[in-house]
């Protein structure tokens, strides 16, 4: 069984990059760990992991800030891609709902996305910057 060693990911849908970037990136002060494209930005302050995504134009044409939040999804930090492969294995197994299956990324990350009973999508996350990190 993996043993997750954080909640140390969370992704953002946003209306507008600059806008976002500028707020966490100026405001807050972090930095950027990858950048595949101008609609998705990874951003750290070291020990955590923020992903910044646009929202499609029609979403973010009517949608209201003041309303709700644009949670796209919050991941859980593992070990090694093996353990997220694990995971997904074992999730499978008991019936929970794979939104997305396990892929590895450009950036040497991999994961996997599935649901929890309300729908919530949570995904499960090697990423090779703060997985290897002591985290207490």
């Amino acid at each position: 069984m993996s043993t997750l060693k954080g909640l140390r990911h969370l992704a953002l849908r946003v209306t507008d990059m600059a806008t976002a970037r500028g707020f966490y990136q100026g405001l807050l002060g972090m930095t950027t760990v990858w950048e595949p494209d101008a609609e998705n930005v990874y951003l750290t302050t070291g020990c955590d992991n923020l992903a910044l995504h646009v929202m499609p134009k029609e979403e973010a044409a009517s949608f209201d800030a003041s309303k709700g939040q644009a949670l796209d999804h919050f991941g859980f930090i593992v070990e090694s891609p093996e353990a997220v492969q694990m995971t997904a294995l074992r999730m499978e197994k008991a019936g929970v709902r794979i939104v997305k299956p396990f892929k590895r990324h450009r950036d040497g990350s991999c994961s996997f996305y599935m649901a929890d009973p309300d729908g919530n999508v949570i995904q499960i996350l090697f990423e090779p910057h703060i997985s290897p990190m002591k985290l207490g």
